[in-house]
């Protein structure tokens, strides 16, 4: 798994220029599985590593649960990517992204809502924060100062 600042910067930038073609080529309004399926394609062809469905066991308490989450994209087993086709994207959607990266023991994601005129306002980073933090990074600030 990459964990280098510079590597994950370069995949990241990947991701999102992958992104932007698929947004360009279909526009916005089609359903989540359709941008994400584009979005396999897109990455495979610029020769990223990209896993779609992948499957994070749960545990509580020492034990394993029956109940598991699914990844819409891992790509270079080091970044998650949620896909969403919303009219605004909420809280909610980026805490599903911070458990993802939590459980998923990911350092970074990528949250991307296809449903917006401009990608580039529809695309949220996010950065897993560090054993104990209750930080949280995202877009390069902390979520403590988007508060203020």
């Amino acid at each position: 798994m990459l964990t280098n600042p510079a590597a994950l910067n370069e995949v990241t930038g990947a991701i999102i220029g992958g992104a932007i073609e698929v947004h360009k080529e279909c526009g916005p309004g089609l359903l989540e599985g359709v941008y994400t399926e584009c979005l396999t394609f897109e990455l495979q062809d610029r020769g990223l590593d990209v896993e779609r469905g992948v499957r994070i066991p749960l545990t509580y308490r020492g034990r394993r649960l029956s109940t598991r989450y699914y990844l819409d994209l891992r790509v270079n087993r080091a970044v998650i990517v949620e896909v969403k086709s919303v009219a605004a994207l909420a809280p909610v959607h980026t805490a599903q992204l911070l458990t993802y990266l939590k459980i998923g023991a990911c350092p970074l994601g990528l949250l991307i809502n296809f449903n917006v005129p401009l990608l580039k306002n529809g695309i949220v980073r996010v950065v897993r924060p560090e054993p104990g933090s209750r930080r949280t990074v995202l877009h390069g600030e902390t979520e403590e100062r988007r508060k203020r």
